[in-house]
């Protein structure tokens, strides 16, 4: 069985958050996106300090959609290099996993 990740990017803007989450929902490639509240980064970027407001997704997905999970990000995002981590779930309730796991299976 495939591995449940929680799976983070930002998005500039709404809009994109909006895209992403309902493009990947939509591909079966998550279960589930939380959007987020705005929220503020501080980060350096080409040698130069950013400030910028952006929009939290938690992707909840699988091992198996993972790589799917980031083209996706990174065709609808507007950054060259925009942040996509993805964090194993150690634990859960089993009937959540298990929907995760039957969303993102592609049936």
């Amino acid at each position: 069985m495939s591995e449940t990740l929680l799976v983070l990017t930002n998005a500039p803007d709404p809009e994109t958050a909006d895209a992403i989450a309902r493009c990947l929902v939509d591909q079966r490639l998550a279960a589930c996106v939380n959007v987020l509240a705005p929220c503020r980064s501080v980060y350096r970027w080409e040698n130069k300090i950013e400030d910028a407001t952006e929009i939290p997704l938690w992707i909840k997905t699988t091992s198996t959609r993972y790589a799917e999970v980031a083209r996706t990000i990174t065709r609808h995002h507007p950054f060259d290099t925009p942040e996509i981590l993805a964090f194993p779930v150690s634990c859960g309730l089993p009937a959540y996993l298990d929907w995760v796991a039957q969303e993102t299976s592609g049936n």
